[in-house]
């Protein structure tokens, strides 16, 4: 294992028989005044290790919008899905957006008609624009022959709450149409959670939402989490307690969000971050009565 150079675009990593890609779309930039207020520039410079990937010369987090692509064998599974192009959303640096997305996922091998499987870790809008795609002036799925997957308990809380406009409009355009080409597979997930796919678990990870999953990957010699929005940035290995002002409960993101850094840390796992700017992937240890995160490259 080395240290990985930086990568806007693309990363590829090996993990035993599982293929992981990660296919970026556009870069988060300034987020972090808003999204996790306490990351000020002062607690963020007692995390050397931050610098140079993940913060930049002021102290502000670098973060990025991506999806997963994971193969094993034959069997392709997206995970999450971006915010997608020409969508009206009311972020600025996400409104209408046009991006490569679909190029550099068919540069990994992944295109439209062979991906066998979309997990939505969550339903936020950066994680399920790609569900679909403009034909005409109608949304139609973007991956035709695959299964749409996502908790039970995900699409009741949404189900069960007021929508305001923008999630509205969300559903609309990212949801609904996968749910009428009959391609949406909403599953119950047990505590131990349930393979989607050879190798492919998804797994209970509420707090930021009530029925968020993260992904485990199991490659046989290897293992690896693709950690959802179970935290933002890795400032949240040195401060487990911060919490993203969007998370719905707090308390319950920070048991999930430190739960799963006893569990790696120490060990040979790798944890995929789904906001990480590159590097991505790495290992978690501990640092004193905190963590940090290892950032590798992985032959």
């Amino acid at each position: 294992m080395t240290t990985p150079q930086k990568s806007p675009a693309a990363e590829t990593w090996q993990i035993g028989k599982v293929t992981v890609h990660r296919i970026a779309e556009v870069p988060l930039r300034g987020f972090g005044r808003w999204l996790l207020p306490q990351a000020t520039p002062d607690v963020v410079a007692e995390s050397t290790w931050l610098s140079p990937f993940y913060v930049d010369d002021d102290g502000q987090l670098l973060g990025s919008v991506h999806a997963f692509a994971v193969q094993v064998g034959d069997t392709r599974v997206l995970v999450d899905a971006g915010v997608g192009n020409g969508k009206a959303r009311p972020f600025p640096a996400w409104d209408h957006l046009s991006t490569p997305f679909l190029d550099r996922l068919a540069e990994a091998g992944f295109t439209p008609g062979n991906v066998d499987v979309v997990i939505n870790t969550h339903l936020h809008q950066d994680h399920v624009g790609w569900n679909t795609r403009l034909d005409g002036d109608r949304w139609v799925p973007t991956f035709t022959n695959a299964r749409y997957v996502s908790a039970q308990a995900e699409y009741d809380y949404w189900g069960g709450v007021e929508l305001e406009p923008d999630q509205r409009e969300m559903f609309t355009d990212s949801i609904d149409p996968v749910r009428e080409a009959g391609l949406l597979d909403p599953v119950d997930v047990p505590d131990a959670g349930v393979e989607v796919a050879p190798g492919v678990t998804i797994v209970p990870a509420p707090g930021h939402t009530p029925g968020q999953v993260m992904v485990r990957l199991d490659g046989g010699d290897r293992a690896a989490v693709i950690s959802a929005d179970c935290l933002h940035h890795p400032v949240q290995f040195a401060r487990t307690a911060m919490c993203a002002t969007v998370d719905v409960d707090a308390e319950q993101a920070t048991r999930t969000r430190r739960a799963l850094f006893a569990d790696l840390a120490g060990t040979d796992s790798v944890l995929f971050g789904s906001h990480f700017d590159a590097p991505s992937a790495g290992l978690v240890r501990k640092d004193g009565d905190h963590y940090r995160f290892l950032p590798v490259e992985l032959d």
